[in-house]
């Protein structure tokens, strides 16, 4: 017996009046309550980005290293010579993760893994960006704990190296975490799988774990804001085995690589709804499906809920009638399910049966992205602080009296501190392809078989984005550039993962909007196109909306992996110089927020064309092997960034720095100015290192020089041993 559609059940169903109506419209009848579910996940903000689409095509999606754009397939897809692609994308977990910290963030690695080697290619690493209040609160350490366990578990036992993020601690994200996790890897051409199911006749295969009630309604779950209510939808979170997908992983690369499959898609959000109807929609072809072949693992399942679970390790495939046999072969090979589940039509619908018994016939274009679906742009407000906080005088604000004793404390904040007794329960060596590892300012990963290596980065500045959306989303794609030039690697695209408030709120809209426009500037000047990646909103408490973080998940590409350059000091009696212009302005900084609890001021402006000359005086001076050490200036500013190049993972060194100041202490020693690097290099090298500075218009600033006797000085201010500091760096992220 099927419930009676009521407005009530509508409305549970996340579907608005005016989208019940243009339900009815499109059917001619009213829906059936199978199809007033798929309507649901398939229009809920997490599937159809039904308030983020049009913003989001105003993103540079075309580039000379692309594969593929943005949102063609289920992930970016980069050429970096030799027949390999690259293929790479960022995506959230934030609301199971709330719920269900260790299965949410376990789930998360596995369906970002998914929709890499759905493309054909073997993931070679993952990445995370993390979110949490404060460390204060036991609630927090319990999440960070169990996020990091179930980061670590499914990388760890699927075997692939975690090989690096960022972790931000701020009390706005006390109710609602934020977990974003990256994955990457490796395919040639000619392996590479499509999504768009085509070939009429041709078999719909269903392929992997079986089909539980675990994950119901996850993405219309994830499209509304946590609260008591929702809290209650544990159902929402799925369970996952790394294992299983460790099996799945061999036997589809199996298949592709033999010419196997026409069309593969996984099952993530929405599940069996979701990858049936964006292949259908994609290859402008019908899909029919028959429930009663769908491999299920609990009794009495419903049509509903097959439809709609979420359950982990499963894929779809397309296959053509003479390779069915052969393919079924491979996947019992690794003791998986293979099922011949529907057919591809010609009629361009999405039709589900049970028993001969038709139970949803709906156009498949009216589900899919880019398709017919609902699309809005919602009303847009400048928030009432951004003025205030911008205009706030921090030249007001006193000098430090003990300037030791704040690089102790900005060293000491979580946010800046030691990733070590996190990334340490990584395994970030399997497969032995790491050539940098987590701690310097981006991983790097060898291609095997070749010379050349990609670098990886997470970045972003919440603080920054929360006082100016356009200048932070600007500075998060700088950022993420800076670090993989910073280890010798061209940057040559991006992925984001865009964690936004309610988007019905017309403040938090317009961060969203403003947020889209300057990474659109970067990304244009820069040259580092959007592959693709996830918007996610309703990332609320009932306090507040979290900051926007417009997080961006970097890729560069270096043509000779030996020549990777790492943060920190190497030889005792190098010169140690910044590249680029003093820091002047403090706003927004660590500093501020530490030192006087305020997160206030303007934003340090960027650029950017500025910026691209930087970028390639660096990666000349990397190629040319000049310089010793690389580190750009970011949280906490220059004096965190010379400490940090101290701490050398196999001994400290010491830095004997001696610089006249343009500005104030305070403002040079801790600004922000994210359009800084910190060098090392022979002596020997100075009169190239001030050429080739002067070619790309770039001010040099002689700082002072690397010492083997663990001593931070600087200036008269500051005289500490380097293992007083080193300890504060270590002790900053305490979990009991």
């Amino acid at each position: 017996m099927e419930p009676e559609i009521t407005k009530e059940l509508i409305a549970s169903h996340g579907i608005l009046d005016s989208e019940y109506q243009y339900i009815l419209d499109i059917l001619k009848r009213p829906p059936t309550y199978l199809e007033l579910g798929i309507f649901s996940v398939m229009w809920s903000e997490h599937a159809s980005y039904k308030n983020s689409i049009n913003l989001i095509k105003t993103l540079p999606r075309e580039g000379k290293y692309l594969l593929a754009k943005a949102g063609e397939e289920n992930a970016g897809v980069v050429d970096i010579g030799d027949g390999l692609a690259i293929c790479f994308k960022i995506e959230s977990h934030n609301h199971p993760s709330a719920l269900e910290p260790y299965h949410g963030a376990a789930t998360g690695v596995g369906g970002i893994l998914r929709d890499i080697f759905t493309m054909g290619a073997r993931p070679v690493a993952v990445l995370d960006s993390l979110r949490f209040g404060s460390l204060e609160n036991p609630r927090v350490q319990h999440l960070l704990k169990e996020v990091v366990h179930g980061i670590s578990d499914y990388g760890n036992c699927f075997g692939v190296p975690t090989v690096g993020g960022e972790i931000f601690f701020d009390n706005v994200y006390e109710g609602n975490p934020l977990v974003n996790v990256m994955a990457v890897g490796v395919a040639k051409h000619e392996h590479l799988a499509k999504s768009s199911a085509r070939g009429i006749g041709n078999l719909v295969v269903y392929v992997g774990a079986k089909t539980g009630r675990d994950g119901i309604h996850g993405a219309t779950f994830a499209s509304v804001e946590l609260s008591d209510q929702s809290a209650t939808q544990r159902t929402a979170v799925q369970v996952g085995d790394p294992f299983y997908e460790k099996l799945l992983l061999e036997a589809t690369l199996e298949v592709i690589q033999a010419g196997l499959v026409v069309a593969i898609q996984d099952m993530g959000a929405a599940g069996l709804t979701c990858s049936s109807s964006e292949m259908a929609g994609k290859g402008g072809v019908g899909i029919e499906l028959d429930l009663e072949k769908v491999p299920v693992r609990e009794i009495g399942m419903t049509p509903y809920e097959i439809m709609l679970s979420e359950s982990q390790e499963r894929m779809l495939m397309i296959v053509e009638p003479k390779n069915l046999e052969e393919v079924q072969k491979v996947f019992q090979k690794w003791d998986l399910d293979a099922v011949v589940v529907g057919k591809v039509t010609d009629d361009k619908i999405l039709r589900v049966k049970l028993n001969d018994n038709i139970l949803a016939e709906i156009p498949a274009e009216y589900l899919v992205l880019g398709g017919k679906a609902p699309v809005y742009t919602r009303e847009t407000s400048k928030p009432d602080y951004i003025e205030e906080k911008k205009n706030f005088d921090i030249n007001a604000l006193s000098e430090p009296e003990n300037y030791t004793s704040v690089l102790h404390r900005l060293l000491s904040e979580p946010s800046i501190a030691s990733k070590k007794s996190i990334f340490s329960q990584y395994d970030y060596m399997v497969q032995i392809a790491t050539k940098v590892e987590p701690g310097s300012d981006a991983a790097v990963i060898a291609i095997k078989g070749t010379d050349k290596a990609i670098a990886l980065s997470t970045d972003c500045n919440a603080r920054f984005c929360y006082l100016d959306p356009y200048e932070g989303a600007k500075a998060a794609v700088v950022e993420s550039a800076l670090n993989v030039a910073c280890s010798g690697a061209k940057p040559i695209a991006i992925t984001n993962c865009l964690n936004f408030g309610n988007p019905y709120k017309p403040d938090i809209y317009w961060t969203f909007a403003e947020s889209i426009r300057g990474m659109r500037d970067a990304c244009n000047i820069l040259e580092t196109p959007v592959t693709g990646g996830n918007v996610s909103f309703y990332n609320e408490n009932p306090d507040s909306a979290v900051y926007p973080t417009p997080v961006i998940g970097m890729l560069g590409l270096l043509e000779n992996y030996r020549k990777a350059t790492t943060q920190w000091f190497k030889n005792s009696g190098d010169l140690i110089a910044l590249l680029g212009n003093p820091g002047n302005e403090l706003g927004a900084s660590q500093y501020l927020k530490t030192i006087f609890g305020l997160v206030a001021g303007k934003v340090p402006s960027l650029h950017l064309e500025y910026t691209k000359r930087l970028i390639e005086l660096i990666l000349a001076l990397i190629d040319e092997s000049i310089i010793s050490s690389a580190h750009n200036v970011s949280e906490g500013g220059l004096l965190v960034c010379l400490a940090e190049s101290c701490f050398t993972p196999k001994r400290l060194m010491g830095a004997e720095l001696n610089f006249p100041l343009t500005y104030s202490k305070s403002a040079e020693y801790f600004s922000e100015s994210l359009e800084r690097i910190v060098i090392s290099f022979n002596e020997n090298s100075l009169s190239y290192v001030q050429t080739l500075a002067q070619k790309y218009d770039i001010p040099l600033k002689m700082l002072g020089t690397v010492s083997d006797k663990p001593m931070f000085q600087v200036n008269q201010d500051i005289k500490v041993p380097t293992e007083a500091l080193h300890k504060a760096y270590l002790t900053g992220i305490k979990i009991n």
